[in-house]
């Protein structure tokens, strides 16, 4: 159990305007009877499913991950490993977005098709919750306040589910998430952004699950050797290796022909470095799409 999960909050929040919101989330959370809470281990669903678990206890508070070839399998067993800290009933399901050929065929709106299937799921997992023990229970996700300023389809596909996002609600931007995590005690407060793995393929190019298993082989070369932030870009056999720039100086010619050679061996037919290093969303800039965050959150 996390140590300060269950302090109040006016002992662990010293800035006011956070406390507030801090506050407000957990009334909002309260109103739920009870919830099933969109999960992947990392910050803002972490968050988000330990302050439902704070708020509405064990018994009405439950996460759900979808395991399929998008989620790497460090990022499952870190998952796991979380829910068990927070004493958080955490239910697995197989995820079927690659059965979708909209989803397979990658365009701007693939995350919409993922997201479609995954509160698919939440919406039946819900529906057998109702029968069993009375009202179904709210669907919550991890979507904060900057999400709203970005490029998210999938937010479409939460709206349609009626799925909710009290973080966002509360007017918590990514910092606040970090914050508030790093106050509670969850690991995940520095823990960089983990999208599915399918976010490595350019729009335009299959996803396919062959693809998703190189690019998870690869990004665990990258974490063997000991980088924190980085992403193998799968350009048709092309691996485009990013790191973020404060790692870029480690990336001397003799740590690059090791890396080049591991990725060779994966099957990739080439391997770049990328000079800019990482960006997170990188490729939506071929969309001409990027955050646009006002400069009141962008200051957060």
């Amino acid at each position: 159990m996390c140590m300060n999960l269950f302090a109040p909050l006016g002992e662990i929040i010293t800035d006011p305007g956070l406390l507030e919101r801090c506050r407000d989330l957990e009334a909002r959370l309260s109103a739920f009877p009870s919830a099933l809470i969109a999960f992947s281990g990392g910050a803002d669903s972490a968050l988000l499913a330990a302050m439902a678990r704070r708020v509405l206890g064990r018994d009405r508070a439950k996460a759900c991950i979808a395991v399929g070839p998008s989620l790497p399998d460090r990022e499952l067993r870190a998952a796991r490993e979380l829910a068990e800290s927070l004493d958080l009933k955490l239910a697995e399901f197989a995820a079927t977005e690659g059965d979708n050929p909209a989803y397979a065929a990658n365009g701007p709106d693939r995350c919409y098709h993922c997201k479609a299937d995954l509160f698919s799921h939440l919406i039946r997992i819900a529906a057998d919750a109702a029968s069993a023990s009375g009202p179904a229970p709210a669907l919550l996700y991890g979507g904060n306040l900057d999400d709203t300023y970005d490029y998210r389809p999938g937010r479409k596909a939460a709206a349609e589910a009626g799925a909710r996002a009290p973080l966002a609600e509360a007017g918590l931007g990514k910092s606040d998430v970090r914050t508030l995590s790093r106050a509670l005690g969850l690991p995940t407060a520095d823990k960089p952004a983990q999208p599915c793995l399918s976010s490595r393929i350019p729009y335009g190019q299959a996803v396919t699950p062959e693809k998703l298993a190189a690019v998870e082989a690869g990004e665990d070369v990258l974490a063997d050797f000991g980088f924190r932030e980085f992403r193998v870009r799968h350009f048709e056999g092309v691996a485009r290796v990013e790191v973020a720039q404060a790692e870029m100086a480690r990336l001397t010619p003799a740590l690059r022909g090791a890396l080049s050679d591991r990725l060779l061996d994966l099957g990739f037919s080439r391997v770049e470095f990328d000079a800019q290093g990482f960006r997170s969303g990188r490729l939506n800039e071929a969309l001409g799409i990027g955050p646009d965050l006002p400069d009141h959150q962008a200051a957060r």
